[in-house]
């Protein structure tokens, strides 16, 4: 396929709907320049479905799509079996396989076109390897001895191992620790070839050199990190803003001297009556100053309201400009949750009560560690209380008020619609106050009675948020795992506004410490890999 030069990916008019009629895409117009590029967009404009629909996983309805070579594809979540090599997931496994035959003797013509030009595919794979931490000895160990970020890196590790000429990711950085981030940070700045990320993450966006946005059925590519588009995105809107109050004003000017005019012009009339009637004029001299009188304000009604037209008109462009882009807007409700009030405590591996960590009232922990530490273990025990693994650090409630959000959103009921999950934990709310909640979510329209199994990632995500924040009573504890993994980058903004708000108790791991600096977290628990329990008053660098 055939693309304009510079130009990596060019969408042509491209539309996407799904079986049920659903439409992802429609329209869709833009050009990908080669380079690395940082995909955002508003939760549900289809970043992820353009993704899929750029990597051939998806046939377009409509339109088409022109690539400047083969492309390569991490999706946002990796179905592995735990009998997956590293090598496997690497994706050099029938590589290395023809390799080893070919050595040990082999001389299978089939063997040769598989290995084709990659003769050195093992030293590169070392090498690529030794960068993240891991060596050539690991490529016949099971991923189910990795964590789940380690995973990850190893995946677009293997990408990078390919050299595809465009390389597409989606939420690369979802469930990485920071020294794993800084490790795909790195390969980042290395990328051989064409890369286009869709993330949340914004110190992973400032690695791009170039921000594409998907708006309005349309992909604009700006030159530069997500700061900086950002920084002119905001200018764009307050110009545009202000463009707005002027041609407003200007509007209401025109109007008012049009009102003005036909006051002057009634005025007139009425003085010229009198007088034909005082000066007794002859009919036909009073008859051609009354044509005169009438083509003249006859002209000016017409100049006048050509100019509130055309004031109209700028006014209507100027306020096209401007964005009216839809956010999560919430206010939660308060929980009775007196200070003294104990929630859960947490305990170290080792058992001694100078290890424990108490929640109690009001309190925000963040819970942060590598990955493997047990992050999210930890949170599935406490919440079960289940008997915790020998080793590992443990959790205990001590209410029953509280609500949790898995990482794997996998506490609904995926055959019913958002609507009837929230009634199930708020059966007294009625139905249209429900929905009037979920649409502060962003959840509307059909969306709201669809099955939670056809929403979309982000979609699915505030369903299973308002089954949490809508319950009633409200919950003294809310527990979050990994929770800014779905959502936009604006998303993220508003949840943290609402949380930061919320007068319960708070529990959350997120490797997202923007996130939680703007929750304003009291406490931090940092787990180690050896089932250690440190508790921090302030996030760790």
């Amino acid at each position: 396929m055939s693309t304009p030069q510079n130009s990596a990916v060019t969408l042509r008019d491209l539309s996407f709907a799904w079986p049920d009629g659903a439409i992802a895409l429609s329209h869709v117009d833009g050009t990908f320049t080669q380079g690395r590029t940082g995909l955002v967009g508003r939760n549900g404009s289809g970043k992820s479905t353009l993704l899929r629909l750029i990597a051939g996983l998806l046939t377009p309805t409509a339109g088409r799509i022109d690539t400047a070579g083969d492309v390569g594809y991490l999706p946002q979540t990796l179905t592995l079996t735990t009998e997956t090599t590293v090598a496997e997931l690497l994706g050099i496994d029938r590589t290395l396989a023809a390799l080893r035959a070919i050595e040990a003797g082999e001389v299978d013509e089939a063997h040769f076109e598989t290995v084709g030009d990659d003769w050195d595919i093992e030293a590169r794979a070392a090498q690529a390897l030794d960068r993240i931490g891991f060596t050539a000895d690991d490529l016949d160990r099971r991923v189910a001895e990795v964590s789940g970020g380690e995973a990850m890196l190893i995946a677009v590790t293997g990408l990078a191992l390919r050299r595809t000429p465009i390389t597409l990711l989606d939420e690369p950085t979802n469930n990485l620790d920071r020294p794993t981030r800084a490790k795909l940070a790195a390969m980042v700045d290395d990328w051989p070839g064409t890369l286009i990320v869709v993330s949340h993450d914004l110190e992973l966006l400032e690695h791009m050199d170039s921000t594409a946005e998907l708006y309005n059925g349309e992909v604009t590519v700006f030159g530069g990190p997500y700061s900086e588009w950002r920084s002119h995105l905001d200018a764009e809107q307050a110009a545009a803003e202000q463009a707005a109050r002027t041609a407003q004003q200007t509007l209401k000017a025109e109007k008012r001297q049009r009102v003005e005019a036909e006051t002057r012009l009634a005025h007139r009339a009425k003085v010229g009556k009198k007088a034909q009637v005082d000066g007794g004029l002859p009919k036909i001299l009073a008859g051609a100053r009354k044509r005169r009188a009438q083509e003249s304000a006859g002209a000016l009604r017409t100049t006048l309201d050509d100019k509130i037209a055309d004031a109209q008109a700028a006014a209507d462009s100027a306020d096209a400009r401007i964005r009216d882009d839809d956010h999560i807007s919430l206010v939660l409700p308060a929980p009775d949750l007196p200070r003294s009030r104990h929630l859960a405590e947490f305990t170290g591996a080792d058992s001694t009560a100078s290890g424990t960590v108490v929640v109690a009232g009001p309190e925000r922990v963040a819970i942060v560690g590598p990955n493997g530490s047990g992050k999210t273990t930890l949170l599935t025990q406490l919440v079960s209380g289940a008997q915790p693994e020998g080793g590992r650090a443990s959790g205990r409630l001590l209410t029953s008020s509280f609500g949790y959000l898995p990482q794997r959103l996998d506490g609904l009921d995926d055959a019913a619609s958002a609507l009837a999950n929230v009634q199930a934990v708020a059966p007294n709310v009625e139905p249209g106050d429900v929905r009037n909640r979920l649409a502060r979510l962003l959840i509307r329209g059909a969306a709201v009675d669809r099955p939670v199994s056809t929403l979309s990632g982000g979609e699915r995500f505030r369903a299973s948020l308002a089954t949490l924040l809508f319950a009633e009573p409200p919950s003294q504890l809310l527990i979050f795992d990994e929770p800014t993994n779905n959502l936009d980058v604006a998303s993220v903004e508003h949840l943290a506004e609402a949380l930061d708000a919320y007068r319960g108790a708070l529990i959350v791991v997120s490797h997202d410490f923007g996130f939680l600096r703007r929750i304003g977290v009291d406490t931090v628990i940092e787990l180690g890999r050896d089932g250690s329990l440190t508790q921090r008053a302030e996030l760790p660098e």
